[in-house]
């Protein structure tokens, strides 16, 4: 799916201002959008920052406040792939295209460099963009949070709360018993989560487009337990006990503190995340180029 500058009328900046040269890389932004003459829009905190340390702020601009509603052809998410997560958050299900652009590290969801940023808007503008389709995640358990604030993009995890006993993981997948993982933690992943907190548990890379959830133990006490794959349109319920009757939930690095006996039921979402790409720029070379696939480190000796 691709769009062009003729559809990209109104433009959401939204950004981490605790991110290091984040006053820069916002002028460079807000200077390049304003040469298209496009209707600009500035999350209410980010425009607070920029306004107490006398940064560059455009000559005509709306705010959006916490609660407002999102209505814009291109949101852009300006810091790392946790500010593009409380960006796809804050956008909910209004299917606006998210543009990441990284001032952090690694950054998989932001794939446009700090060093980038006036050619990309250009490109964009210019050319238009790809969309990515991202699947969510849905936790159903009302008696702990809203149905709004139990939707991740990334994962679900299940965790202890202390730091000595480990718990456990009742777990059915779509009706049938699969088994009771006692762990550190258990991860519920979809594609895009595949690359964060499931990455560094063994779980295997699911493409944007794979039509699948990972179920990953953390710190298993069972070497056999290995990461399962399955199908996201199937109901993955879980029950956890614990020595101390509590537990975490995190929900894209969002935690909460649960008791036991708590009965959680996860699903696809209704609802997917739109990530805008520039044209030619794949997954594939995504992977290549964060985690260094094909490099050769003998060339540095």
């Amino acid at each position: 799916m691709a769009e062009n500058y003729s559809s990209i009328q109104k433009v959401a900046v939204f950004g981490s201002v605790h991110k290091q040269g984040f006053a820069k890389a916002c002028t460079e932004l807000l200077q390049t959008l304003e040469t298209y003459g496009v209707e600009l829009f500035l999350d209410e905190r980010m425009e607070q920052f920029l306004r107490a340390n006398n940064a560059y702020l455009p000559s005509a601009y709306q705010l959006i406040k916490k609660d407002d509603a999102v209505s814009v052809h291109l949101a852009l998410s300006l810091g790392g792939d946790g500010t593009f997560l409380k960006t796809a958050k804050r956008v909910g299900s209004a299917g606006i295209p998210i543009l990441g652009i990284n001032l952090g590290n690694l950054g998989f969801l932001v794939d446009v460099k700090g060093n980038e940023i006036s050619d990309a808007i250009h490109e964009i503008m210019q050319h238009g963009f790809t969309i990515e389709q991202r699947s969510l995640l849905q936790l159903h358990a009302p008696d702990i949070l809203p149905a709004d604030e139990a939707i991740a993009l990334n994962e679900v995890a299940v965790l202890k709360q202390d730091t000595s006993s480990m718990i456990k993981v009742h777990t059915t997948l779509n009706g049938e018993y699969l088994c009771t993982y006692r762990a550190d933690g258990l991860l519920i992943s979809t594609p895009t989560g595949s690359t964060a907190y499931a990455l560094s548990v063994g779980a295997s890379i699911l493409m944007p487009e794979n039509n699948s959830f990972v179920v990953s133990p953390v710190a298993p006490h069972s070497l056999n337990l290995r990461p399962v794959i399955v199908p996201d349109h199937w109901q993955i319920d879980l029950d956890v006990e614990s020595q101390n009757h509590h537990f975490l939930i995190a929900i894209d690095g969002r935690s909460f503190v649960c008791k036991s006996g708590v009965h959680l039921v996860l699903k696809k979402a209704d609802y997917v995340v739109n990530v805008a790409k520039r044209k030619g720029h794949t997954y594939f070379q995504t992977l290549r180029e964060k985690l260094m696939w094909g490099a050769d480190a003998r060339l540095d000796f």
